[in-house]
């Protein structure tokens, strides 16, 4: 079955955006140097728009991503575990999802947020690669394979 399928109930996509908001805070929260300084900047400006708005955007690009990631999903299939071949292929993996969160934000009327991402973009692809393990757990806890 499509990963875009399997996360289809709403319950199930705000659980994943909890846990991924989470996620998401616990790598900010661990940057260090000028690049985690610039990380955290840009998180807190992005709270700043609204306490819940890590969350609520991500469970509003969730469809979205999920139906981008169904191709590497349905290889995963093929090799009998879609969670490793998304790790294991975590580079594209990675460029999917922010192929899905660029055209997000060069619709985005908000400008605090269209500022903040685009002063990351140009190092968050490896951050986003380096989160896959993590986002892969979380699916795990609500999709069976």
């Amino acid at each position: 079955m499509e990963l875009s399928e399997q996360i289809k109930p709403q319950e199930i996509q705000s659980n994943i955006a909890i846990d991924c908001a989470k996620l998401m805070e616990d790598q900010v929260s661990k940057k260090t140097g000028i690049t985690g300084l610039a990380f955290k900047a840009v998180y807190g400006a992005l709270k700043g728009v609204s306490p819940n708005y890590i969350k609520e955007a991500i469970e509003r690009l969730l469809p979205q991503v999920s139906v981008a990631l169904d191709p590497i999903w349905k290889e995963g299939l093929a090799t009998g575990d879609p969670f490793q071949y998304l790790v294991e292929n975590n580079s594209t993996t990675a460029d999917v999802i922010l192929s899905v969160t660029d055209a997000k934000i060069e619709k985005s009327q908000n400008k605090i947020v269209k500022i903040a991402y685009n002063k990351v973009r140009p190092s968050v692809k490896g951050e986003v690669a380096e989160a896959i393990p993590g986002l892969t757990q979380i699916l795990g806890n609500y999709i069976k394979i």
